[in-house]
């Protein structure tokens, strides 16, 4: 019987009932294992005739898998899960872009929640992923929600974090040489002979680990130029706080020559501080930042950057987690870091 004689047949079935897949494998002439083969991707013993009756079949009844019950009969939804602390952070986006990359090759999807720095959103995100029986989860970590990640650590669950650890929770994780990149901010702005060097971040009472670094290799850097700090030199505040504490910082009988920013959302408020007070940069002030933005090389004048390797950070963290599960096995519990770049524009 020709495939169009058996469409006939279908045509009226399709009315009645769901389509299934006994339904592809009579139209292809195919057992139902064969069509589950197909649909899982495994080629090996088919041969191209097969692959192309299958794939026909499907089209012309309009075959939707089943993708719960799959999930539910392989114990695996091919999904994974991706918690980022801010994702208005440009290195945020990238490293998502660079997961999603990585899953998509994969056949992986990828389900992105924002915890906006809030435990709670992030502990309500993890327990939804979780009851989707997401595969994995990679996390940018607000840090508060011990008990959780000991849990998932405990079962053995695979999880990545990045951009931040844990104390004492022993998780992978994928991060920045964050003193490194201070201390490259610091050096570049001496060898051009700034002296009085001001650190602007977010907010460090948390102690979440890109900031709190940051600024250590800040201090350690000045220290071994022996460069003194004077005081109100180092805020780390929220965003909204950001233009008051210029004010104050800029009032000073000393004011600073150059001003180190800690991440991107921090470079535009300072840049917004700029503008309102008419400064020229570098004469008035000479500028370097953390994280790489769009609009770097077009702003005049164009702003010299600590980069990080954001897309090369993502790749990592889920070619890791995909080993994780696909082997079952506990990581070893390590922190990988990697190296930041300059790249000089004329902001310095």
């Amino acid at each position: 019987m020709g495939l169009v004689n058996r469409f006939s047949r279908f045509q009226e079935r399709r009315k009645l009932k769901k389509i299934t897949m006994a339904d592809v494998a009579q139209m292809a002439n195919v057992s139902k294992s064969t069509v589950s083969q197909y649909l899982n991707h495994r080629y090996e013993y088919m041969s191209e005739d097969t692959r192309a009756r299958i794939e026909e079949a499907i089209a012309t009844l309009g075959y939707r898998p089943n993708i719960l019950a799959r999930s539910l009969k392989q114990k695996k939804t091919s999904t994974i899960g991706v918690i980022v602390a801010n994702i208005l952070h440009m290195f945020s986006t990238q490293v998502i872009r660079a997961i999603e990359d990585v899953c998509s090759s994969e056949d992986i999807n990828v389900i992105v929640c924002n915890a906006d720095d809030n435990p709670e959103k992030e502990k309500k995100y993890i327990e939804m992923l979780r009851a989707k029986q997401v595969d994995g989860l990679v996390v940018f970590p607000t840090g508060d929600n011990l008990e959780l990640y000991e849990s998932m650590k405990k079962e053995k669950y695979p999880l990545i974090f990045v951009d931040r650890m844990v104390k004492g929770m022993n998780i992978p994780s994928v991060l920045l040489d964050n003193e490194t990149a201070s201390e490259m901010a610091v050096d570049h702005l001496y060898s051009r002979g700034y002296r009085r060097i001001a650190m602007l971040t977010t907010p460090l009472d948390k102690g979440i680990t890109p900031r709190v670094e940051r600024v250590e290799g800040y201090k350690k850097a000045l220290k071994e130029r022996s460069l003194i700090v004077p005081p109100g030199y180092i805020k780390g505040v929220k965003l909204t706080d950001m233009q008051n504490v210029l004010e104050e910082m800029f009032n000073q009988p000393e004011v600073p020559e150059a001003l180190f920013s800690g991440n991107d959302l921090t470079l535009l408020e300072i840049l917004k501080f700029v503008k309102k007070k008419g400064m020229s940069i570098p004469r008035d002030l000479a500028l370097i930042s953390i994280d790489e933005v769009s609009f770097s090389e077009i702003y005049e004048p164009s702003l010299t950057i600590i980069s990080q390797p954001a897309f090369e950070m993502g790749k990592y963290a889920a070619e890791k987690l995909l080993e994780q599960i696909r082997s079952n096995a506990k990581p070893d519990p390590m922190n990988v870091r990697f190296s930041p770049s300059i790249v000089v524009r004329k902001s310095t």
